[in-house]
């Protein structure tokens, strides 16, 4: 439900943009208060995940999340899209840190790679939600009902799964708030970051650049995102089994030139059914680099699971959240398609950096564990 209600808000965004009448500009400005809300309480996620449990944080981040985005339609004025904007943000961050520190227990318990297939679920999911509203598109339902109806579906969803969720000792899942983040951290932060840049792009910007730029209808435009989340699904159902046979440095350079390959292709062709192919591509390259150094930030030596999730978390939400708003602030002075070959960029990066930050990240001083197959 969490990839739905992000599908919900990235098939929307050009709704959005007609609806408060704004630019580029205005919208990254949009985008940015969302980042800026989830980075703020990403800094005391670890804490309140530990203090309330994983299953109740998640319950009040989804639900508010769920309520945010059904309101984005609803607003009378820009201003307070920006308030809508900054709740998401930090419901969306509250979370994504409760989810994923149960999925870091899991993978405790179960004592093998299952960080992948859980976000695999959040691909599924965001596949599901934007083939959805395009559906709902085709047939003519406003946007405003169709938030509605995606709001409504995803809190009901996320009541029930909380219901399933562990009853975890609140202490084994806490921290103690926010400190200087250990070096092993802040490298996995920043490869999360520069790995977020690719998906944020495409929950905010992949369907406007199919309208704008390629020149597809509402519904096909719609595709992008779930050609993206699908593809992304897929990559981390088999990601599991990949980490278990493929080094962190290897798979994390290879995912960053499929990545960026795709997106380079889909911006280059700039027609429906290439950057199609090109957006599964870039959902396919980078499917398995979150999973990976979320997994890493659950099991640093010293780190509650909550605290190391939510301190890689802040960083990386730098990133997804940071990453469009500065595609927009370049589109607003030359086009979309221009700024979006930044994800090329960062897949280059991620690529050089790949390297010397996972040999840190799983060095004595750096990991728990010697092998590097699961730092």
């Amino acid at each position: 439900m969490f990839g739905a209600l992000y599908a919900a808000w990235g098939v929307h965004v050009p709704s959005v943009k007609l609806h408060y009448e704004i630019g580029e500009q205005a919208l990254a400005g949009a985008m940015l208060t969302a980042a800026g809300g989830g980075v703020l309480v990403l800094t005391r996620a670890g804490r309140i995940v530990g203090r309330f449990g994983p299953r109740s944080v998640a319950l009040l981040g989804g639900q508010a999340s769920a309520a945010a985005l059904a309101l984005l339609l609803m607003l009378p004025s820009y201003p307070l899209l920006l308030v809508a904007m900054l709740v998401f943000g930090v419901a969306s961050g509250l979370f994504d840190v409760s989810i994923n520190a149960e999925a870091s227990e899991l993978e405790r318990r179960a004592g093998r790679p299952m960080m992948s297939g859980f976000h695999a679920m959040f691909s599924l999911g965001g596949m599901a939600g934007a083939s959805a509203v395009g559906v709902l598109q085709r047939s003519g339902i406003s946007p405003l009902v169709q938030l509605w109806m995606c709001g409504g579906v995803a809190a009901l969803a996320i009541v029930w799964g909380c219901a399933l969720m562990l009853r975890m000792p609140r202490v084994a899942a806490g921290g103690t708030g926010w400190r200087m983040p250990k070096a092993a951290l802040l490298l996995i932060g920043a490869l999360t970051a520069v790995g977020f840049v690719a998906e944020g792009a495409m929950y905010d910007w992949s369907v406007l650049y199919m309208r704008q730029e390629a020149r597809a209808d509402a519904g096909t435009a719609a595709l992008a995102y779930a050609s993206f989340s699908g593809a992304m699904a897929a990559g981390r159902f088999g990601g599991d089994a990949v980490r278990a046979r493929l080094a962190p440095v290897g798979l994390l350079r290879l995912s960053a030139a499929v990545g960026g390959a795709g997106m380079a292709m889909a911006l280059l062709a700039a027609q429906p059914v290439p950057a199609l192919v090109g957006f599964a591509l870039v959902g396919l390259g980078f499917a398995n680099i979150v999973p990976v150094l979320y997994s890493a930030a659950g099991r640093v030596p010293g780190v509650m699971p909550a605290q190391g999730i939510a301190t890689v978390s802040a960083l990386g939400y730098l990133g997804i959240m940071g990453g469009p708003p500065l595609i927009g602030f370049v589109a607003q002075h030359s086009r979309l398609g221009l700024a979006l070959w930044i994800v090329v960029a960062a897949a280059s990066l991620l690529a050089a950096a790949a390297g010397p930050a996972m040999r840190f990240a799983a060095s004595p001083s750096g990991a728990r564990h010697g092998r590097t197959r699961d730092s």
